[in-house]
């Protein structure tokens, strides 16, 4: 089925100008954040949407640009919006998105003494497709980004790829879309440096002409105004824009 994304934040995890890399995916009256980062409730406001509006929350991994905004999401839900946002996590991610990240926030003798206190917790499993909303699947794929530490990129609907954080990997990018038909990879870029834990824009312009055609450039920093021009065959996502994503994973923007 089609669907909607719009990037309520496309900038890297200390961009202040294009806020944290956090997408809103849509299906005809439904919507779904991937990721909630300390941008987060700020992009969702400017973009005149609330967390109450939501219907899940999808999180990859446990840096703060990914779930810094998950301890607001669940006390403007469950005290205000009086219900429970469904939060999607990989298995390995629910304990210690607890543990290491919002138990001193959140735990209450009262309110909730784990997750599932404040969201409706799916967990995500590795090798199976999941629907999120009616229309939008996904099937989790555990990626390098930071050593030792669990990170997943997603396919969504079997032919859109969605990053997340990741290392360059020229092998996995180029099967997403020769053996899985993609029609677009949306992929995180670091403009300037060396290769640390994020794809570089040197790495990424290393591709073949026809698989850069298909890539669209997110987590980016605040001067990505200074690379338009640098980027081969492939473009930026803008922030804030609708984006229609077709049957085929192909995108095409319908507003700015």
């Amino acid at each position: 089925m089609e669907f909607r994304l719009q990037m309520i934040g496309t900038g890297s995890a200390f961009a202040k100008k294009y806020y944290n890399n956090n997408a809103l995916l849509m299906c005809q009256d439904r919507s779904l954040l991937i990721d909630c980062g300390i941008t987060a409730p700020m992009a969702l406001h400017e973009a005149g949407r609330a967390f109450q509006q939501l219907d899940g929350i999808l999180v990859t991994h446990l840096h703060a640009d990914h779930i810094g905004g998950l301890e607001e999401a669940a006390f403007v839900t469950k005290f205000s919006g009086g219900r429970k946002l469904r939060l999607f996590v990989p298995k390995p991610l629910i304990d210690p998105l607890w543990e290491h990240s919002l138990k001193a926030g959140l735990e209450d003798s009262q309110f909730g003494q784990d997750l599932s206190g404040y969201f409706d917790v799916v967990p995500l499993y590795e090798g199976e497709e999941q629907e999120l909303l009616p229309g939008i699947a996904v099937e989790i794929l555990k990626t390098d980004h930071i050593p030792n530490k669990d990170s997943y990129s997603l396919l969504l609907n079997g032919n859109f790829f969605y990053s997340a954080d990741v290392k360059f990997n020229a092998e996995l990018i180029i099967s997403m879309i020769e053996e899985k038909g993609c029609g677009t990879v949306l992929h995180d870029c670091q403009l300037e440096g060396r290769p640390t834990v994020h794809a570089t824009l040197d790495e990424l312009l290393s591709l073949p002409a026809y698989v850069q055609e298909k890539i669209m450039l997110m987590h980016y920093g605040d001067n990505m105004e200074d690379y338009r021009d640098r980027i081969g065959s492939m473009s930026f996502i803008r922030q804030r824009a609708i984006y229609h994503i077709e049957k085929t994973g192909r995108i095409r923007a319908l507003s700015d």
